[in-house]
């Protein structure tokens, strides 16, 4: 079973909680069934949040928690070694999930990570700009239908876009393997090469390496052009 996931969240900081969960349910290539809920972890949304997703404190009143929900049992239920989680940016969804006791043992798909290693002169990595850049919106018209589950749905057609080249076990081990990234991402130095700064701003590099919060594989590609 392939099951596509997508989380909104108050924030995006560690004490930050899960607010909506969408999931779509595939077998043999058929969509066997689709869920979403609005969540409530006792975390208020701030407007920030609530102007990216759309989801206010209003609409999470009254709403269950996430180990009271549909989808947790349902999640539960299919947490099996055969079945294979697929989001987009595993770094951040996992530990959400984790938080809240629902640590998954079958296989997983980041589309992220692997887009990074598919096309990483790509100008950006986030699901909403790669719906456009790849023009999976185009896709969508026959599946208005599914309203809250749109971007679980959005996953789904990045992973159909990769499967074209990819298959799902190099997609599962790419998802584990650190990308080396060529430029910087962010920064006073963003959209320069990482290897131009190692040579002429060596200070920056180590700099950026003691920051606690540093994506995984910019310290990756950071510590690999400092040692030339």
């Amino acid at each position: 079973m392939l099951i596509f996931l997508d989380i909104k969240t108050t924030g995006y900081e560690k004490e930050d909680k899960i607010c909506s969960l969408g999931v779509l349910f595939f077998e043999n290539r058929s969509c066997t069934s689709s869920l979403y809920e609005l969540i409530n972890e006792g975390k208020k949304i701030p407007s920030k949040a609530s102007a990216l997703h759309n989801i206010t404190n209003e609409m999470i009143q009254g709403k269950p928690a996430l180990r009271e929900s549909e989808i947790y049992k349902y999640l539960q239920i299919h947490n099996k070694a055969e079945n294979i989680l697929i989001m987009h940016n595993a770094d951040f969804v996992l530990p959400y999930l984790k938080d809240v006791g629902l640590k998954w043992y079958g296989k997983i798909i980041d589309t992220q990570k692997v887009l990074k290693h598919h096309i990483p002169e790509c100008e950006s990595f986030s699901l909403e700009f790669i719906r456009y850049e790849l023009k999976l919106y185009t896709k969508e018209e026959p599946h208005k239908q599914l309203c809250g589950i749109k971007d679980a749905f959005v996953v789904k057609l990045l992973f159909d876009y990769l499967l074209e080249e990819l298959s799902q076990e190099m997609m599962q081990e790419l998802s584990f393997k650190n990308v080396l990234l060529e430029k910087f991402p962010f920064g006073k130095y963003a959209g320069r090469y990482i290897e131009e700064i190692a040579e002429i701003d060596r200070s920056y590099l180590l700099w950026m390496l003691s920051l606690e919060s540093l994506d995984d594989d910019l310290a990756y590609s950071l510590e690999y052009y400092l040692q030339g």
